[in-house]
């Protein structure tokens, strides 16, 4: 082989390389400016379609499906992860009367991947948050009729409330009838339905409480270990920013993790 003939191998070799960094920078790029202007926001067209989308809502490109939205009602500085479901009634185009079927409170964050599909009602709170993959729905097929495939028999209905701050792990289902108080967590992969207090951890196939709180005895069983900042110190590091979260991520990992805690537990 000649040194001439190698040369120019050797160049073609870069060539190729250099487009192929290039195609791949191009493909990203234009990937995040199509997520971009994808979005559903109190700024875009896609909004008029809602009973109500709040200042600084967010809905993620790509969507999933999402349908009835004039029965949907998304809350200011709430933030919707991509391909999440949120549906009202069967299939567009259905009149599901005057009221509102799916609320979705204020400063929420539903994980990539979650379903919330209502036909009666379905009320989350306030400062939600979800992992990926949650499905909460308040309809659920019958199955009395022995002599009818259990898919064409006529579902029923039963509201679902969950209340603020409350905090649901990747891959749990909300069934029809559930009511969550204030600040419940959720264990990841829980099967929940009844209703469930205040301040409760919550678990397992069906779902069961864990852990809860006490006005007089604190948390039982007693919490394993100290957080590694207040409440009133975790707050004012939300409002900081990205130094804040720098904050935050330097003390956990300087922080001690110790024994698993109950949902660890539950989930293993």
């Amino acid at each position: 082989m000649s040194p001439k003939r190698s040369i120019g191998q050797v160049l073609a070799a870069r060539a190729r390389r250099r487009a192929r960094q290039g195609v791949h920078t191009a493909v990203h790029r234009a990937w995040a400016w199509i997520q971009r202007h994808g979005e559903i926001t109190p700024h875009t067209p896609g909004r008029r379609r809602f009973a109500y989308l709040g200042e600084g809502a967010c809905i993620g490109f790509p969507v999933g499906a999402i349908y009835g939205e004039p029965w949907i009602s998304i809350g200011d500085h709430t933030l919707v992860g991509t391909h999440v479901t949120i549906s009202a009634g069967f299939v567009p185009g259905l009149d599901l009367g005057p009221d509102v079927i799916v609320r979705i409170g204020a400063s929420c964050s539903l994980g990539r991947g979650t379903h919330i599909v209502g036909h009666q009602s379905i009320d989350i709170g306030d400062d939600v948050f979800t992992g990926p993959n949650v499905y909460i729905t308040d309809q659920n097929h019958t199955y009395g009729d022995l002599h009818t495939p259990i898919g064409r028999q006529w579902p029923e209905n039963n509201p679902v409330v969950i209340g603020d701050g409350c905090w649901i792990g990747t891959g749990a289902i909300i069934l029809p009838g559930t009511r969550l108080g204030r600040n419940v967590a959720v264990a990841g992969g829980a099967v929940v339905r009844g209703e469930f207090p205040d301040h409760s951890v919550i678990g397992g196939v069906p779902a069961k409480i864990l852990r809860s709180h006490d006005k007089e005895n604190g948390w039982q069983p007693p919490l394993r270990t100290n957080p590694l900042m207040s409440l009133d110190e975790l707050a004012a590091l939300s409002v900081d920013g990205l130094e804040g979260l720098q904050i935050l991520q330097d003390k956990l990992r300087a922080g001690t993790t110790g024994d698993d805690d109950v949902l660890s537990e539950e989930a293993g």
